[in-house]
């Protein structure tokens, strides 16, 4: 039986309380970060202390997103959405009233726990109040929250930071929760499955298992010389039995928490992978370029997130564009063409040094904007055309899942890698810096090595220099995988004519 849809007027009025939902979670994913220095000095917290406001968030968002499907089949999407809405802004009060490190790490915990439902919910959501031959256009509306709200986050949480306070970081959230909550228990049907999938605890506690292990390795690896740590060790001897077991339970077992029969879809599978990449070359690659303009340009958090407007900017148009394109032609094109863009935008910042200004800034921002939007709208047709209706919520909720990881993945690797290309360029340059060297003796006397003030800022302008080259060299890593990326397309089926006419299995 084919599925019935509601009325163009009842779509928006469901689909504008969703967005809402999914783009306070997306913002607050990097809304803090500019904010950090603020909070710490405001509380009396330490270093190693404030990180834990990230990562408690990152943590509870990752153990509570897995569990979204099999919540929404047996209490029905509303009730979870509804529950979800609710706690994160009360959460997002919470935040924002605390007055020790304790209690806004606990309110971060229950942010990242209860926002885990909202963003693969609406999402399969949108897809089920909409025909196929719409979910371009729904995933378009979809992706402006769930991408652009990172991007957009550092720029509003620098303005509210300076022009009134760090607390205002999370007290914005609340009108918009509430306006939220308000929609969605006026507009939002219930769906629930008629036989509720038996609750899979052994496989509920690998997930949570490996990845609280995996999270807290990511975290902590930079800070403690990663296997050189007997910490660290530990928590990926935790990961690696905790997969092991998992894998096993996944594939002997029936109804287990992930469903194997997710991954038999070839669309999903490639997508998954994409996903996670994704996650890398999109995301991952924003921290590295915010904290470029602010350590080495010298602008401020306010500076740094206006200079990234362009990217916001970016995303958003090509994301109301990018709806035509796949009407017109082949889906895989349309990716193609946005990963092309994104790397792209990668070979611009490679070119940049010391002195850029701002244009060469505000245009490869702009690209690197472009690119994102071209590649997830298609990216998310691609994937949920071929997936059985039945299987949305946990489709939708592994997909976040997986761009989650790689995002998390791809922040430690490049930080990694950029530490690693820093100190190589550093130990190239110090090399130069010999009394016998032509280009000093030229400078000779100005320069003088039995100056201690002269070699303190001779090694100051090595390491800024060096510091420079990493960067360079991390933006051409990105470039270099963005187009290894662009054969996994050539795995994927076209799904435009399947959109446009087959009608998909109804809801079991």
């Amino acid at each position: 039986m084919s599925p019935s849809y509601p009325d163009p007027l009842t779509r928006w009025l469901i689909t504008v309380p969703m967005i809402l939902a999914s783009s306070m979670v997306a913002i607050d994913m990097t809304i803090t970060n500019v904010a950090l220095p603020h909070m710490q000095a405001s509380i009396s917290a330490s270093p190693e202390q404030i990180i834990w406001t990230l990562t408690s968030y990152l943590i509870a968002g990752a153990v509570a997103t897995p569990l979204t499907g099999w919540l929404a089949g047996r209490f029905g999407r509303k009730v979870v959405m509804l529950v979800s809405v609710g706690g994160f802004t009360l959460a997002s009060a919470m935040c924002g009233a605390s007055e020790d490190i304790a209690t806004l790490v606990l309110a971060r915990a229950l942010q990242g726990a209860c926002g885990a439902a909202l963003v693969p919910l609406s999402q399969a959501v949108l897809l089920d109040i909409n025909p196929p031959e719409n979910f371009g256009k729904a995933m378009a509306i979809f992706s402006l929250g769930s991408m652009a709200g990172p991007i957009i986050g550092p720029t509003l949480g620098g303005w509210l930071t300076d022009v009134l306070s760090w607390r205002w970081v999370f007290f914005i959230n609340v009108p918009f929760g509430i306006l939220s909550f308000i929609g969605l228990s006026a507009f939002l049907s219930e769906n629930r499955n008629d036989k509720p999938q038996r609750f899979d605890m052994f496989g509920f506690m690998t997930v949570l298992a490996a990845l609280t292990s995996f999270q807290l390795m990511l975290d902590r690896g930079e800070h403690l010389d990663w296997f050189d740590s007997t910490e660290i060790r530990i928590y990926a001897a935790i990961l690696a039995i905790a997969v092991y077991l998992g894998a096993v339970h996944i594939f002997t077992a029936r109804n287990t928490f992930i469903r194997p029969e997710l991954f038999r879809d070839r669309n999903f599978s490639v997508g998954s992978l994409f996903g996670v990449l994704l996650g890398l070359v999109v995301f991952a690659s924003v921290p590295p370029i915010v904290i470029m303009t602010q350590s080495l340009l010298g602008y401020t958090a306010f500076q740094a997130g206006m200079v990234g407007m362009p990217r916001a900017i970016g995303t958003i148009a090509s994301m109301l564009f990018v709806p035509r394109l796949i009407e017109r032609f082949d889906t895989r094109v349309v990716l193609a063409t946005g990963l092309g863009i994104s790397a792209f935008s990668m070979a611009l910042y490679a070119q940049m040094d010391l002195y850029v200004d701002d244009r060469a800034l505000l245009l490869a921002g702009f690209f690197q904007g472009v690119g994102g939007g071209f590649i997830f709208v298609p990216l998310s047709v691609l994937m949920f055309s071929t997936l059985p209706r039945h299987l949305r919520n946990e489709g939708a909720s592994m997909n976040a899942l997986m761009r989650n990881i790689g995002n998390a993945v791809g922040i430690s690797y490049l930080q990694r890698e950029l530490v690693h290309f820093s100190a190589a360029s550093r130990s190239h340059l110090a090399e130069g810096v010999r009394p016998d060297s032509a280009a000093l003796q030229i400078a000779q006397p100005d320069f003088d090595f039995a100056s201690l003030d002269t070699l303190v800022r001779m090694n100051q302008e090595i390491v800024r220099q060096a510091s420079m080259v990493g960067y360079v060299q991390l933006y051409w890593l990105v470039f270099s995988i963005s187009v290894l990326m662009l054969p996994l397309i050539l795995f994927m089926r076209n799904t435009r004519q399947r959109a446009s006419d087959a009608p998909l299995p109804a809801m079991e």
